[in-house]
This record gives structure tokens, sequence and C-alpha cells, in this order.
């Protein structure tokens, strides 16, 4: 075999081995490629680092403020155009409070009957005050004792004929009124604006009496 042929196969065998090598190693590569593109979706997701959410962003509207009456205020109870109205709303609160009239005798008769016939039909405010009145004299050392002598005391009181009163419609609202104003002055339980009178007239008469006004009530005036 000649000295050229003997290289030629050398350098021939040389470049099969190489390209052999070569094609081997694109075939590790191609093979690592093809591993990678084949992961699904559910691996990618699998190996893919956890991220935590973003918290959603709320925003909330100004707040309102919300005013509202108490369930149980009435509008007399929310709205009095004087300081009178208001006294006489919270008496009449308490003269509800006494019910329906009580059988009365005695003295309690009549200071009630005095205040039914001096003051009926009038307000409670002007109701008490006759009542106090009545109940002042016989406090005062200058009259009778008791209620009933004040109240049958001569020439006191233009509605008591002889020694009585004339008849009474018991079953009247204006008799519950007078009753429960009677049993308020007993007790003391509300102030007058006629406290500490001894005396009263009809504002349509004028007797010149000179002594001490205290209040004008309704259709009276109080005097100390």
């Amino acid at each position: 075999m000649s000295f050229r042929l003997r290289a030629a196969i050398i350098v021939a065998f040389a470049l099969s081995a190489t390209a052999a090598v070569t094609a081997s190693d694109m075939s590790i590569a191609g093979e690592s490629i093809h591993s990678v593109a084949s992961l699904s979706s559910d691996d990618a997701l699998t190996t893919a680092p956890a991220v935590a959410p973003k918290p959603a962003t709320i925003t909330f509207a100004a707040p309102r403020e919300i005013v509202q009456p108490l369930a149980s205020a009435s509008k007399a109870d929310l709205t009095y155009s004087t300081e009178s109205d208001m006294q006489a709303s919270s008496l009449a609160a308490l003269v509800d409070a006494h019910g329906d009239a009580e059988a009365v005798d005695g003295d309690m008769k009549c200071l009630a009957g005095a205040v039914y016939f001096e003051s009926k039909g009038e307000s409670l405010e002007g109701q008490l005050a006759v009542a106090r009145v009545i109940i002042n004299r016989a406090k005062s050392g200058r009259f009778a004792d008791s209620l009933c002598g004040v109240v049958y005391q001569p020439s006191q009181f233009s509605f008591v004929r002889g020694h009585g009163m004339p008849p009474i419609r018991m079953e009247s609202n204006a008799w519950r009124e007078a009753v429960a104003i009677a049993q308020i002055a007993m007790d003391d339980s509300w102030n007058s604006r006629a406290e500490g009178a001894l005396f009263f007239h009809a504002r349509r008469v004028s007797p010149g009496w000179g002594k001490a006004k205290l209040a004008m009530i309704d259709n009276h005036i109080f005097y100390r």
C-alpha cells in the first residue's frame, strides 16, 4: 500500500470519528431541549414558586349621620312655646297618673269640690292654684283650721249654697281632674305659680284689695 493511500485512510477515519462525536453531543442536547419543551402546563405551575396574591383594595364611603327622634316622644313632649306650657304638660302627666277619680269624702271632698266649682274648665295649673289657696288658708291661722271649714266659711266662695255644694257630675272628666289636683295639692307634689296665696278673684272684677299680687292664671288673679 502506498504512503498516500495510507494517509488518506487515516484522515478519513479521523473525520469519521469526529463526526460521530459531534452527532452524539447534538443528540444529547436535543434530548435535553425536547425534555424541557415537553413539560406540561401542570408541571410548570407545580414547579413555579408560589406568589402571594395582592390584597384587594376596598374604598368606604364617607359615613352619614342619621338622627332619629325617640319613638316614645310626642310632639307635645318635644315642643313647648312657653315655660308655662311645659309645666302644664308635666302636671297633666301627673294628673293622668292618678287614673280614675277615687271616692273621697270629708276634707278631701270639700277641697276637690272647691276646685271643681271654682276652676272647672280652666288649666290644670289654674286648678292647682285654687287648691293651694284653700290649703294655705287652713294652715294660716287666719281662717278655719280645716278644709271644709275654709270652703264653707260664710261669704268666701260663691258656689256654696247654705252649708253645702250643688250636685257634682262625678262621672265627668272635670271631676276626675279636680280629685287628682286636690290629691296633688295635699301631697305638695307640684309647685304652684301662686304658692303662698291666700286670696283670689276673677279677672272680671276689681275689688281693690291692696294686697300683694302673686300671679295671674287663666281667669283668676292670686294674692298673698
